[in-house]
């Protein structure tokens, strides 16, 4: 269980949408959905946040759902690296924690999930702006802890990097040959694929922003998506967006042929 059963939850939403409770607690209505199905797990400052917006007054009831928030299994292993985190970075890695199949397109990098911790450092550093030194060591730990479940076998990935990724390097040399290297090891996992778009792909590609698309059942249907933006991730959560990012991978995988 990933914290209050989901039927309390219900219950307790009588008095607001989903919508109005991820504004709550800082958040989107799709992780709203998914506390409420139990697919996400919940922080106790969530449980204590929603609990107190819905106007449920019992203390009882309320040290029980933050007793189950604390005990669950499914406790966001995140959550210790929060204050270094992006909320929509925190967003996008519930995601990917949740998730049973991850299509990810990337037209300038090595996606996170698959890259080594000395190009995810280098690629840090030759991001805009100043990072300080210790919190490049943080964040390069998160995408290192984000791999695990990819690792583990726990969900479906597929990776789709533009051709540029591969030949032209965005860092040193020698760190490029082992990221490359390691992404072949990681394509021969049962539950990797890795497809190159060619050049030739062109305005297709360029024009296309990096995203990722989840699903969280036993079907690869698209139910969330994350694009990158200058400003880090956004979470569109409207069923058009999902529509439209469902066809946008499926075109893309089709020029990979």
């Amino acid at each position: 269980m990933a914290g209050p059963p989901a039927d309390a939850w219900s219950e307790l939403r009588r008095v607001m949408d989903q919508a109005q409770a991820a504004e709550v607690i800082a958040a989107s209505a799709a992780k709203i959905s998914r506390m409420e199905s139990g697919h996400v797990s919940c922080r106790v400052i969530d449980v204590r946040l929603l609990m107190a917006a819905y106007g449920e007054t019992e203390r009882e009831k309320v040290a029980r759902y933050e007793e189950l928030a604390k005990t669950s299994k499914r406790r966001g292993w995140w959550l210790e690296h929060a204050a270094h985190l992006r909320a929509d970075y925190l967003d996008h890695i519930s995601l990917e924690d949740d998730a049973t199949y991850i299509r990810e397109w990337q037209p300038v990098m090595f996606p996170g999930l698959l890259q080594i911790a000395t190009y995810a450092k280098a690629s840090i550093e030759a991001g805009l702006g100043y990072v300080a030194p210790e919190r490049i060591e943080k964040l390069t730990q998160v995408r290192e802890g984000r791999q695990a479940k990819i690792n583990e076998g726990g969900a479906t990935y597929t990776a789709i990097v533009w051709e540029p990724v591969i030949k032209h390097p965005l860092v040193d040399a020698d760190i490029h040959r082992e990221q490359l290297a390691h992404t072949l090891e990681a394509g021969k996992r049962k539950n990797v694929t890795i497809q190159v778009l060619p050049f030739t792909a062109g305005a297709k590609a360029a024009m296309t922003s990096a995203f990722a698309s989840f699903s969280f059942d036993s079907e690869p249907t698209v139910e969330a998506v994350t694009l990158d933006n200058l400003r880090g991730t956004s979470v569109p959560e409207a069923a058009d967006d999902l529509t439209a990012a469902e066809q946008q991978g499926r075109h893309i995988v089709t020029l990979t042929s």
